[in-house]
């Protein structure tokens, strides 16, 4: 496919959300699934693509929803998905090019079918996920309330703890919004910040401030995310997630002040994501 000429860009009508970074660990296939049923709530054709041909967290995720569905025999709408390992059996593992234009042909054509596809991206760089971010309308990257998690986006000084350089991620996505760019294609950047601490401690206060400064250099939306909840975890299993309906039906047991909690934090965490990709009041479903 031909990226130069826009040809390998999917159609306007249709919306590509893409949750990465490099940084492994940060909530990326929980961010992505939960995206992904809100807008179903809300009435949206949705696709799901994993990229991580090693772990696949969001496809089995995904897995284990569809089994909860079918065991518990109670209907919860489930993403169309497609994962990137299934795809690749075929093909040399080290012909990068060729995952490269299979990444762009997969996309176009899950954007083809459905009006958003969201992409789930392992904790690496390899040039299929570039593609991922070449294609990506909006890019949502979870990041864990740590300096060790900023320091893909950016380094700070160790003394004043202000920031003195960019991260490699970052560039990363200088690098997609520049080539963008020149073909007219615009990519709204938002960092989640995730599993933050109910506490206003010294290292919080210091990761907003490095956070802020990195926003205003490298234009990115800053959205407070998750707290660390055990919730969370304890969806993956029956691939639940906090914007579906939580009732005793739905879980197979009675909702707790803990699952109440979670939902009302992920649907404060998603609607100004959505509120980016999808018109307002389109959301009255998944933000209920």
């Amino acid at each position: 496919m031909n990226l130069e000429s826009g040809s390998a860009f999917p159609t306007q009508s249709s919306r590509i959300i893409v949750v990465a970074n490099e940084k492994g660990g940060s909530g990326k296939s929980t961010i992505a699934i939960n995206i992904a049923v809100a807008l179903l709530r809300a009435g949206h054709s949705v696709a799901t693509l994993d990229l991580d041909t090693r772990q696949r967290s969001l496809t089995h995720y995904i897995d284990n929803r569809i089994a909860w569905s079918r065991d518990s025999d109670r209907e919860i709408v489930t993403p169309a998905h497609i994962s990137f390992a299934d795809e690749t059996e075929n093909l040399d593992p080290a012909d990068q090019g060729a995952l490269h234009e299979l990444c762009l042909k997969t996309i176009q054509q899950l954007a083809a079918a459905h009006g958003f596809v969201i992409i789930d991206t392992p904790g690496h760089d390899a040039p299929h996920i570039r593609a991922a971010h070449l294609l990506a309308d909006t890019l949502v990257t979870p990041i864990n309330d740590s300096f060790v998690d900023l320091d893909v986006l950016g380094n700070v000084e160790p003394k004043s703890f202000s920031v003195v350089g960019v991260g490699h991620y970052a560039q990363v996505v200088a690098d997609a919004r520049k080539a963008r760019q020149d073909l007219n294609r615009k990519l709204d950047w938002i960092v989640l910040r995730n599993r933050l601490s109910h506490i206003n401690t010294r290292n919080k206060r210091l990761v907003g401030d490095a956070l802020a400064d990195l926003s205003r250099q490298l234009d990115f939306t800053i959205v407070e995310g998750l707290a660390e909840r055990l919730i969370f975890r304890e969806f993956y299993p029956r691939g639940l997630t906090a914007v579906d309906d939580l009732t005793e039906a739905t879980m197979g047991t009675r909702p707790t002040l803990s699952h109440a909690s979670a939902a009302l934090e992920m649907q404060n965490l998603i609607r100004p994501i959505l509120g980016i990709v999808a018109p307002q009041d389109e959301l009255a479903t998944a933000a209920a």
